[in-house]
């Protein structure tokens, strides 16, 4: 059996990692949204201030800070743009 390598696409390499900070909390928290490959497509994540300077160690970047720009409402785009930190503020929180 004879396989092809393809080569890999360049618009989606797993070794580009990004890290953006969202908050950094009084209490020493750093949030922040995580990506592998592509900066649009992230985990959003808590950690104390040591344990995230270890994590940009380990995954070999250096974060920047600021959410990514919201799309323009009625974009296709638009619908998938939220983030549950988004959410939460928005759209859960029923305070008078």
């Amino acid at each position: 059996m004879n396989r092809t390598h393809n080569p890999p696409d360049e618009r989606w390499n797993v070794e580009r990692r990004y890290i953006r900070i969202v908050q950094e909390h009084a209490s020493g928290m750093v949030e922040f949204e995580f990506a592998v490959g592509e900066p649009g497509l992230f985990v959003e994540m808590v950690l104390p201030r040591a344990e995230f300077d270890d994590f940009c160690a380990a995954q070999g970047v250096q974060p920047t800070h600021g959410a990514l720009p919201e799309q323009e409402q009625g974009s296709a785009e638009h619908e998938w743009d939220w983030s549950l930190r988004a959410a939460r503020e928005r759209h859960f929180r029923h305070e008078p």
